[in-house]
C-alpha cells in the first residue's frame, strides 16, 4: 500500500523526497529521477531576489519543465517583499509547492542573513512566512535546521509559527547550522518539532539506507524523510528507499549496463539542457559521483584515477566511450550523442547566453 504525504491541496505519492541542492537537482536530474521512480524532487535553491529580476542563471535554476508530476521551487533570501513576488512568479511558471530555505548553513547564504541564519531572528522569518503565504495560492512549505547551535535549537517554536501563519509543512534537518555536516543528524531531536505541530514535518539528514529510513521515521515520529547528499551518483535511491518502506523490498542497485545508459541518459538530458560545452562541464560533477558509487572497479584508488581521466575529457562520445571500457561493457550506441541536438527553450536560451 502506497503511504501518501499530503501538503495542502498537493498529494505526494510517498514519504520520500529528494532535497532542493545546488548544483545537483537541476532540470536534467530532477527529470531522470523522476523517471526512475522519486516522488517529489524539488529545484535548486532559487534567489528570490534575483529571481524576481530575471537574472538568467537564477531563472534557470527555477526551470520547470514539461513531463514532470510534481514541481517544486525553493526561495532564498531575507526581503519579505522580494520572497513574496519570488512565491508569485514561481507559482506562474507551474509550481505546485513553493519551499522557503530556512536552512541552508553556506556562509555565503549565512553571511547575507538567509538560509539557517534566519533561524536567529524568527521575527524576519515569520514576516517572510506571512508574505510567501499571502502571495501564492500554492502550499508553502519550510525547510529548516534544529537551529543555529545548541544553544538555540528552536525549531519547534519556528515550526508553531509557521503553522500559525498558513506554512502547511516544515522539513527539519537533524543539525544544528554550526555543526554544517558534522557529527551525525539527531533524528530523536526533530521528534519534539513532530510534537509541537498538526502540520507534516519531514525529517532529514544522513538518510542513504532502509535501515536508517526506517530509524529517522521511528526515531522522529515524522511523516515522510528527505534524501541530500546520499543521491549523488544514484538517481534512484528515492524509488528504492519508497519500496522498502512500503513493502520490505530490498531492490538490487543497477548492474553495469542499467547504470551506463543512467549515465548517458543523464549527460544527454544535460546536454540538451545547457548546450554542448557548458552542458558537459556541468555534468562533470555527476559523472564523478557515479563513478564513486559503482562497485567496479573493486579498488578505491582506482575509481579515483578513473574518475580524474574521464571528467578531463571534453568530448560526451569519449566519456560514454570511457565508461564502456572501465564498467567492461560494449561501446553503446553514441549517435544521439555525436549528433546532439541542442533543442532551448528561449528561457534556457536566454540562461546560458
Amino acid at each position: 500500500m502506497t503511504h501518501n504525504l499530503q501538503i495542502g491541496d498537493v498529494t505526494i505519492p510517498g514519504r520520500v523526497l529528494m532535497a532542493p541542492m545546488t548544483g545537483v537537482t537541476d532540470l536534467p536530474f530532477r527529470r531522470l529521477a523522476s523517471r526512475l521512480g522519486a516522488a517529489y524532487v524539488a529545484t535548486e535553491m532559487v534567489a528570490s531576489a534575483e529571481f524576481a529580476r530575471g537574472r538568467p542563471d537564477v531563472v534557470r535554476r527555477a526551470a520547470v519543465g514539461e513531463g514532470l508530476p510534481l514541481t517544486v521551487i525553493q526561495l532564498v533570501g531575507r526581503d519579505p517583499a522580494a520572497m513574496a513576488e519570488g512565491a508569485r512568479m514561481a507559482e506562474a511558471a507551474g509550481a505546485d509547492i513553493v519551499d522557503l530555505n530556512f536552512g541552508c548553513p553556506a556562509k555565503e547564504v549565512t553571511g547575507a542573513a538567509s538560509g539557517s541564519a534566519l533561524m536567529r531572528t524568527p521575527d524576519l522569518a515569520g514576516r517572510i512566512m506571512d508574505a510567501v503565504v499571502r502571495a501564492t495560492t500554492r502550499p508553502v512549505t519550510v525547510k529548516m535546521r534544529l537551529g543555529w547551535d545548541d544553544t538555540s535549537r528552536n525549531a519547534a517554536d519556528l515550526a508553531r509559527q509557521a503553522e500559525a501563519l498558513g506554512v502547511r509543512a516544515v522539513t527539519v534537518h537533524g543539525r544544528t547550522r554550526q555543526q554544517f555536516y558534522t557529527g551525525r543528524a539527531d533524528w530523536s531531536a526533530v521528534g519534539a518539532v513532530k510534537a509541537a505541530v498538526a502540520i507534516p514535518v519531514i525529517v532529514n539528514g544522513d538518510i542513504v539506507t532502509a535501515e536508517e529510513a526506517r530509524e529517522a521515521l521511528d526515531r522522529s515520529g515524522a511523516d515522510a524523510l528527505m534524501l541530500g547528499r546520499g543521491v549523488y551518483g544514484r538517481p534512484w535511491l528515492a524509488a528504492h528507499l519508497e519500496r522498502a518502506l512500503r513493502d520490505g523490498t530490498r531492490l538490487e542497485e543497477p548492474d553495469r549496463a542499467e547504470r551506463l545508459a543512467i549515465v548517458i541518459e543523464h549527460m544527454a538530458a544535460s546536454l540538451d539542457f545547457y548546450g554542448p560545452g557548458l552542458g558537459l562541464r556541468m555534468f562533470r560533477k555527476h559523472l564523478g559521483w557515479y563513478v564513486e558509487q559503482a562497485p567496479w572497479p573493486a579498488e578505491p584508488e582506482a575509481r579515483r584515477a578513473a574518475k580524474s581521466a574521464l571528467c578531463r575529457l571534453d568530448a560526451p562520445a569519449s566519456v560514454a566511450d570511457g565508461l564502456a571500457r572501465l564498467w567492461d561493457l560494449p561501446t553503446p550506441d553514441l549517435g544521439h550523442l555525436r549528433n546532439s541536438a541542442v533543442d532551448k527553450t528561449p528561457q534556457v536560451a536566454e540562461a546560458v547566453g
